[in-house]
């Protein structure tokens, strides 16, 4: 494995992991998600990254995804709060033959009239079909209850701000919002680098275009919703993070792996295993360069919500009973499934991507050095700063 990293004439950071696999993985990314947006507009970065893939001036949406899957390959588009990146993973010999397609959606979107109205009436499906599902709701909510509009807004909008974007807006919103010089492009997998940099550089015209994230202002909430037609209670428990380029998000990671990342974590232990009052328990680390914030969800019993949260509370603060032998644990345990999801080359693509919008990609490979400082006053000093102030979101049968 070797690691390169560039920055071409055009603008766009090319950064790449080689290996010697017949598989690779390839994404551009543009600095653009949710996190831009006005509270009227919102959900216009993830349309925007729906529209591309309904066809070029040279390709159908047909053709676009034909391409890609008659050689085995995937792909595929997310948007987040601060990046919309478009990606495949394909046998390395059909890496530019990939890319061509990639380039294409991003250089020559039609938008059609057409596509449009009905790519608005599928996205408005796909608010519905993550309302309805109260643990995807649930963990939509906790982010309402962290942040203030319009970063406390949903990544896909709503139904009001979706059925108003017409097609000539949202196009021209498009043309000042991606620009190479807010492009990152990451490979991991085999490909030469200098052929991979000469092909960005030759198929990319840099512009000017500042993008500015709205201000983000941080709050603390709490909700409570009942709801006919389910049977369990779906509690996420939150609290605003160390940021990702901070040592204390390193700390937050050691952390995590005693308190409730995995069936030997002490919440899972406590609340499923002795006292039987989940199947699921769950924790997330959500962070970009500009918010961060940990949550762990529990799947309940409506009967048993307060006695859970009160667990999650007492468990933080039993933090500062953690051994010497505890903390090695859990930095084996981190360090373990660092190296585990590195199997999959997709995961290290992204990673490398976060890494580079937060900092520096190749900090990526330090990470097992910067886990192994971490000591144990650190741990038990940020439970003890984390625990202070928290949301929660619950969805509850009725």
């Amino acid at each position: 494995m070797k690691f390169y990293k560039k920055v071409l004439n055009n603008g766009i950071v090319v950064i790449m992991e080689k290996r010697d696999t017949p598989v690779v993985s390839f994404s551009i990314t543009n600095k653009f998600g949710a996190a831009f947006e006005e509270s009227k507009i919102k959900g216009i970065a993830h349309f925007i990254e729906h529209l591309v893939f309904t066809g070029t001036k040279t390709r159908s949406h047909e053709d676009i995804s034909r391409e890609i899957e008659k050689k085995g390959g995937i792909l595929n588009a997310f948007t987040s709060h601060e990046v919309t990146s478009f990606w495949f993973k394909l046998p390395s010999e059909h890496v530019f033959a990939g890319a061509d397609i990639i380039v294409d959606m991003l250089k020559n979107p039609l938008f059609d009239k057409e596509k449009f109205e009905k790519e608005k009436k599928v996205i408005l499906e796909e608010i519905k079909m993550y309302h309805d599902n109260p643990r995807n709701a649930v963990s939509e909510q906790i982010e309402k209850n962290l942040y203030e509009s319009p970063f406390g807004d949903l990544v896909i909008g709503n139904e009001k701000s979706i059925k108003s974007l017409d097609r000539d807006f949202v196009f021209n919103y498009y043309k000042k919002v991606y620009s190479p010089e807010n492009y990152v492009v990451c490979v991991v997998g085999d490909c030469d680098f200098d052929s991979l940099c000469n092909y960005i550089d030759k198929n990319f015209v840099a512009g000017k275009r500042n993008l500015e994230i709205k201000k983000i202002v941080k709050k603390n909430a709490e909700s409570f919703e009942e709801r006919e037609g389910i049977d369990q209670a779906h509690l996420v428990f939150a609290v605003h993070a160390p940021m990702p380029n901070e040592k204390d998000f390193n700390v937050l990671e050691v952390l995590d792996a005693y308190l409730a990342n995995g069936m030997s974590s002490r919440l899972f232990l406590e609340i499923r295993e002795k006292r039987g009052l989940a199947y699921a328990v769950k924790s997330g680390m959500n962070s970009e360069k500009s918010y961060s914030y940990y949550s762990i969800y529990v799947g309940t019993t409506k009967e048993a919500l307060n006695e859970v949260k009160k667990i999650i509370i007492s468990e933080f603060k039993a933090i500062k009973d953690m051994k010497e032998g505890d903390l090695k644990e859990a930095k084996e345990r981190v360090i373990g499934l660092k190296k585990v999801n590195s199997e999959e080359g997709s995961s290290v693509m992204n990673e490398l991507v976060f890494y580079e919008l937060s900092g520096d990609a190749k900090d990526y490979y330090g990470y097992e050095k910067r886990i192994n400082s971490v000591n144990l006053n650190e741990v038990k000093e940020l439970a003890s700063k984390l625990i202070k102030s928290y949301s929660s979101a619950i969805i509850a049968p009725k």
